[in-house]
């Protein structure tokens, strides 16, 4: 029941006005996208694209991030340095208006500069709004000027503090972000930056990006002279490429269209898409052209060819893009974006601009080189009949119901809730572990799901092989949302979808196998967060009659021991090599129970790293794997032979 005096007193006094930044504070979500680890690597990242920008008007060519001890971290450019003479409207000087003032920059105009990623002035005042503190410097005009901010209100005026040479120029921003707000973060991740600034040091060729630890004295420098060809080279370094790369940099009424393609003999496709050099996860109007570009161009090139007779349907987009890897970067002068965090691409005339320069340097290049052309349409030949076969396999599998398609002994034990908010599908390894489990579940709201033996090797099999598996197909039946491009969310049937697996290196195996089955073809599952690692005990200790100390790691064992002190010498280990040693009260106490378990959610938050990862771990290429084991062989502690 509403409050009715509440409701009365509802008058100009009940309106709130958040003033300067304290709206930024107030909805971090809005600006950067939460609060959470990706949303705390976005700071750094918008600190960044402004010297990206600086780079992409041709005044800057390195850039240092420094990781500090106290988790805060500098950001150090060689532009031309953010303007500190007195701001003619505001009255102050044009720096603290920069990072105190939402939608304040230099990329309104177009005169100052002519593409840039930061487009809407609200990236390095967000920055500042959400940081404990904020040290600003800027090198220009033989001065280094400086201020401080705190919870992005300045502390004092801006101020010269000495002397540089009259070559040095550039800004300089030193943060430390806000852990009243960003409460379960500690510190910047190292791999999550360089992944990104490998990404970013692509598609911005010919600039230098240096990434240090004052922790770990960790150092590496990204500088790529070839710029997106040599990203798809690198991208393609584990497959077998059917041709050289493909690429073309041409400029359309003033916007920027850079593309760079080409085909191995993979599965699955890889395209990755960039605006100003912002990695758009979501893709946009670019995509949409480069696909459409790459679709027609296969088409009327294998018509011309003969290799496509009358009365026999076109290729399928789906089918054109089979083993393709292709990277598109638009320099756009006015880009829209669907939000701030820039995931998707909105123009509408860069899918018209992307697809002209597709087909016109994919189509002279396959007239230049037939014998590439017949072996691409070779391709697209193998994967429609593919496409085909698995569109049968899919109706199979759509036409039988969930209940028919799962009584087998051994599969689906369901859970009797229908409601997919509270629910939970543990995907289990072997009929022991599985009976285990099903006995020691909560069946109103956890399903069982065994499997028998490892799952199919979806990274060096077609999609009819795929749908053809007996494993894949019950769980796709299983959790009910389809895949690839029949994937609905709204079909999903459980809340959870949780693998548990034995600790050796057989579960890690079948692990691995899980993750690319879901990467490649339910990503969104990953995306919305409903994909989860079970984390089963390592150790069992008990001490006396009655005490009994479970551990996860090695790290846990040794500190419940240290906590044992003197009793630790009476204590026994027991070390668990599988879920079936488990009994079901055991595997529910330890693994299951909701209350006290251990669940870790799966996220990818570089989907281009993790692309590559999977085809390196999964793909049909050895010496790429057998370097990757040697080089991290000595990081293994615990072996199962």
């Amino acid at each position: 029941m509403e409050n009715n005096q509440t409701a009365n007193n509802y008058d100009a006094t009940q309106i709130q006005v958040l003033e300067g930044l304290a709206a930024v504070r107030k909805r971090p979500g809005m600006y950067v996208g939460g609060t959470d680890t990706k949303a705390l690597h976005h700071l750094v990242f918008e600190v960044v694209d402004n010297a990206i920008d600086e780079a992409l008007a041709g005044f800057c060519d390195e850039i240092t991030v420094t990781l500090h001890d106290d988790a805060s971290i500098t950001i150090l450019d060689n532009g031309r340095g953010i303007p500190t003479d007195i701001h003619p409207a505001k009255g102050i000087s044009a720096l603290e208006v920069v990072l105190t003032t939402l939608h304040a920059g230099g990329k309104f105009g177009g005169g100052s500069y002519k593409v840039s990623g930061g487009l809407h002035g609200v990236g390095s005042s967000a920055v500042n709004a959400l940081s404990e503190w904020m040290e600003a410097r800027v090198y220009r005009g033989g001065e280094i000027f400086y201020q401080r901010y705190e919870q992005g209100i300045p502390k004092d005026r801006v101020k010269v503090i000495g002397k540089c040479p009259e070559s040095q120029t550039g800004t300089e921003i030193t943060f430390r972000f806000d852990r009243s707000i960003f409460v379960d973060e500690h510190s910047f991740k190292y791999e999550i930056l360089f992944n990104r600034f490998r990404e970013m040091a692509f598609v911005t060729k010919q600039t230098k990006i240096r990434l240090r630890d004052e922790t770990t004295g960790r150092n590496d420098t990204f500088y790529f002279q070839g710029g997106i060809a040599t990203f798809v080279h690198y991208l393609n370094r584990n497959k077998k490429a059917l041709h050289p790369i493909v690429a073309a940099d041409k400029t359309i009424n003033d916007i920027g269209i850079e593309v760079a393609f080409q085909y191995t003999d993979d599965y699955s496709e890889s395209i990755f898409t960039f605006a100003n050099t912002i990695n758009t996860h979501d893709g946009g109007t670019h995509l949409t052209g480069l696909r459409t570009g790459i679709t027609r161009v296969i088409n009327d090139y294998a018509r011309s060819a003969n290799l496509l007779k009358d009365g026999e349907n076109n290729f399928t987009g789906e089918d054109t893009r089979e083993g393709l890897t292709a990277i598109i970067n638009v320099k756009h002068p006015d880009p829209q974006f669907e939000s701030q965090t820039k995931v998707k691409l909105m123009n509408t005339e860069v899918a018209t601009y992307a697809q002209q320069v597709i087909v016109e340097v994919f189509k002279d290049y396959l007239e230049h080189n037939p014998s590439v052309g017949k072996a691409i349409v070779a391709k697209c030949q193998v994967s429609t009949r593919a496409r085909e076969a698995a569109r049968k396999a899919r109706e199979t599998i759509i036409r039988k119901s969930v209940l028919e398609s799962l009584t087998l002994p051994g599969k689906l034990a369901d859970c009797s809730s229908r409601d997919a908010t509270k629910t939970e599908l543990f995907i289990v390894e072997g009929d022991s572990a599985g009976g285990s489990a099903k006995q020691g579940r909560d069946r109103n709201f956890q399903a069982i799901l065994p499997l028998r033996g490892k799952i199919l090797n979806i990274e060096r099999s077609t999609l009819d092989k795929i749908l053809g598996n007996n494993e894949i197909k019950s769980l796709i039946s299983a959790i009910g949302t389809g895949i690839n491009e029949n994937f609905n969310l709204k079909g999903l049937r459980y809340g959870k979808i949780i693998i548990m697996t034995d600790a050796d290196v057989d579960g890690s195996h079948i692990r691995t196998l899980l993750l690319t089955f879901f990467f490649r073809f339910m990503p969104e599952l990953i995306d919305e967060g409903h994909l989860f690692i079970a984390q089963p005990p390592l150790f069992r200790i008990s001490h006396g009659k009655n005490t009994i100390h479970y551990a996860y790691t090695d790290t846990q064992r040794d500190q419940i021991l240290a906590d044992l002190g003197k009793s630790a010498a009476a204590a026994t280990i027991t070390r668990y090599k599988g879920l079936g040693e488990m009994n079901a009260s055991l595997l529910w106490e330890t693994t299951m129970d909701p209350a006290i378990r251990t669940l870790y959610r799966v996220k990818v938050d570089d989907s281009v790293t993790a692309s590559k990862t999977f085809d390196m771990l999964m793909g049909s290429e050895v010496p790429p794997r057998t370097r990757f084991i040697q080089t991290h062989a000595h990081e293994v502690r615990n072996l199962d032979i």
